[in-house]
Parts: structure tokens; sequence; C-alpha cells
């Protein structure tokens, strides 16, 4: 061996010594459980910011495997930040699967023969037996398959397979809440209701978003996967002539809710998706709030709500949408008093479907919708919008400038960018 030979390896050795001497938290990245949102990453991080359950000491991290363990774990007693990380997929309705809810004397052959609409009509909601025993089987799968997060708290998933089946993820009235990593596949509503006043044939009504943010502040969304999974729409039978609807949205956020960041998730395989806002009505409680921020989240194959807005300030940047070929309604619903601003955003089109139908119109309301690109190419969404559809015209400009942006990406750049990073098992 030659001496620069030798040199060369004895220097190697002591580097590799130094590094194995070195502690590895030294060096090492944080444990994603104790991630906080950065700094400027979207309205979660105004006002204090959002930092979950990162403080949390040993005693109040858990570890979990079933639905009950998940659900004991965010109702263990004591103040202070929670961390609980999500091993495996959790199976919120259980090995019965709806069997297990009926309530005695609950039989849909008979709720079929009961309210058939040549029997009952289609000018009066339904009543009776068979509808109070249909109630009672959806109150007692509610109990099981909800779940509250408190204020606080961190949930993530642990490695690629991690996520929850059957459940319901409520953010209600709390403040400070993470949850990472997770792939939630919607829940099945094993007792929907028909209404045969809901339109002029009348519908199937479904309870059970995967997740729901009502009345809570500082909440922060990422890099969890919401689907239909196993069972699509497409898997679903109809009754009466209209499709026996089984899902609810993959994710609401209503009542008050404020301060929200939706970050490089993915929405995918679903009819009614996200709803900012649940009612024009809503103005008292509403107003001034629904501040949310959505980037980096890929929407694939979603017919309509991606989002649909009302009364918010809405931040919708970096976001790539891949529009199914049937079936499509639209992306951006433009509803009551919202502020949406949507900007650096990537459209994947199927042939037949023109750019003008991405924007939808509900009510009045100005909207912001400039530098988006539709298969690669700029297009202004609103002048695109106002020539497909002269009759609903929308206004340009939202009134408000963002200022809660870390890194913004080139639109032709985000189909790449998000369909890399985006999703659950992403998580770093």
């Amino acid at each position: 061996m030659t001496k620069r030979a030798r040199t060369t390896l004895l220097v190697g050795c002591a580097a590799l010594a130094l590094t194995l001497a070195v502690p590895a938290t030294a060096t090492a990245r944080p444990v994603p459980a104790r991630d906080v949102l950065p700094a400027h990453d979207g309205w979660a991080s105004a006002d204090g910011g959002t930092t979950g359950g990162a403080g949390a000491g040993p005693a109040r991290t858990h570890t979990v495997t079933t639905w009950r363990e998940f659900r004991a774990a965010l109702s263990a007693g004591g103040e202070g930040p929670r961390i609980i990380k999500v091993e495996g997929t959790l199976d919120a309705t259980g090995a019965g699967g709806c069997a297990a809810f009926e309530a005695e004397g609950y039989d849909f052959a008979e709720y079929l023969v009961a309210y058939d609409p040549a029997v009952w009509g289609r000018d009066r909601p339904v009543s009776g037996e068979q509808e109070d025993l249909r109630a009672a089987s959806a109150a007692r799968q509610a109990a099981a398959v909800t779940a509250y997060i408190p204020s606080d708290t961190t949930v993530v998933g642990v490695g690629a397979n991690a996520g929850i089946t059957g459940g319901s993820l409520q953010i209600k009235g709390a403040d400070n809440v993470i949850v990472r990593g997770l792939t939630l596949e919607s829940p099945l509503d094993c007792f929907p209701q028909w209404d045969p006043t809901d339109g002029a044939r009348g519908a199937w009504n479904s309870e059970y978003d995967s997740a729901v943010v009502y009345g809570s502040t500082h909440v922060w969304l990422d890099h969890n996967t919401f689907t239909d999974g196993a069972h699509p729409d497409s898997s679903l039978p109809s009754y009466y002539g209209e499709l026996y609807q089984r899902h609810d949205g993959e994710l609401d956020i209503v009542r008050g809710a404020d301060l929200v960041t939706v970050s490089w998730n993915v929405f995918a395989d679903h009819d009614k998706t996200l709803m900012i806002g649940n009612s024009d009505s809503a103005g008292a409680t509403d107003r001034g709030r629904l501040r949310v921020t959505l980037h980096h989240n890929l929407f694939r194959d979603v017919v309509e709500r991606a989002p649909r807005v009302r009364f918010g300030k809405v931040d919708a940047y970096n976001n790539h949408f891949v529009v199914p070929r049937d079936g499509y309604q639209y992306s951006f619903g433009i509803g009551a008093e919202s502020r949406l601003v949507a900007q650096h955003n990537a459209f994947t089109l199927p042939r037949g479907v023109g750019a003008g139908q991405i924007l939808k119109k509900w009510k009045e309301a100005p909207v912001t919708a400039d530098h988006n690109h539709v298969n690669g190419r700029r297009v202004d969404l609103i002048a695109a919008h106002n020539a497909q559809f002269p009759d609903e015209p929308l206004q340009s400009g939202a009134g408000w400038t963002p200022h809660l942006r870390t890194h913004v990406d080139h639109p032709r750049a985000v189909p790449y960018v998000v369909g890399h990073g985006a999703g659950a098992g992403k998580l770093r």
C-alpha cells in the first residue's frame, strides 16, 4: 500500500470514528411527533402558531395499535400536551361490521318497502317505526366511530401504513391540534336516511366525515391521505333510482373554525370533498373566521368541493388538481361572502372539460385567481369561467393579499413536487 493510500485510509477511519462518537441526537432531525408548524406556514401559524403536543412528557406520549386504545389515549385525564402515535391501521367499525350497530327490530328490507316513493310519495319526510329504528341504529354507530381530539394534541402516523378506517376524527371546540401522516379511509354510513323531499327525486343522505374541524383554532393537517379506499361511490348500489350514498365529506372546516393550515395531503376518489363553512346563514359565527390555507395538496379524481368556501379568507396555492374523466362538477366553489385567493395551482384536465368549469359561482363574492396553469399553460380562470358561463359572471379581486406563505413553487413544477411529496407515508 502506498503512503498516500495509507494516509487516505487513516483519515477515512478517523472521520468514521468521529461520526460514531457524536451522539445521534446532535445531528438527527427532530422526531416527527414533536414537529411544530413552521413560521409563516399558512393561517395556522398566525397568532402564536401551532405546536400541538410537542411538549408532551413520557407519561402523555402514547403509541396505539387499536381504535379502542386510540380513543382511550385521547380521553386520558390530566392537563397538558399529548402525543398519540398510530401504528398500523385502526378499524373503528370492528369485526361485527354494521350488524353490530343495528337496533333490535331494524330491517333494511322493511325500510325500503315502507318508504318506497310509490307508497310513501315524495312530498313529506319519512317517519314511523323503521325510520325510528334506523335513527337509533345510526346513533349507536356514531357513538362507536367518532373520536374527539382535545387541545394541545398531536396525532401522528408511524410508518407508511398508519391510518384509520371507518372512523371520524372530530376536532371540536379545541385549540392547537396537529394531525399528520395518516391514511384516513372515509367512514361508511351503515344507515343512510332516505329524504324524499331532497331535490326533484329525493336522495340518500349520509353522515361522518373523515375529519371535521368544528369551532376550533390553530389546526394543522399535514401529509395525510383522504380516500374512499375499498368503497368508492362506483361500488355502491342504487335504491329508488338514486345512489345509496354512504359517504359524506373527506374534510369539513365549519362552525367558526379558524386559523387552519392544510398542507401536503392527498384527497382522492370522492364526491363532496372539502367544505369550508357549512351554511349561508352562519354569518354570526363564521364571519371574520374560517381563515384557511391550502397548499401542496393533491386533489385526484374528486368531483366537487375542492374546496367550496363560505365567508372565509382562504389561500389556496401550489395545489395540483387531477380532474376525473367522468362526473366532474368543479374545484373551487365561490360561496356566500367568501374571499378566496387561488394562485400558482396546477390543473390537469381531461379532454372535454373546459377550464371555465374549475370555478363555480354559488353566491356573489369576489375571487382572486391568477398565475394558475391548466395542462401546463397559464390560464386566467376567471376569464375562462366568464366566457364559458356568461350568465354567472365572477368578479375579480378578493380584496386581500396572503402573506403567510413559505416557499411558492412555479405552477409548472407543482405536479412533480406535489406528486412526490404529498400524502401519508411521505412524512420525514
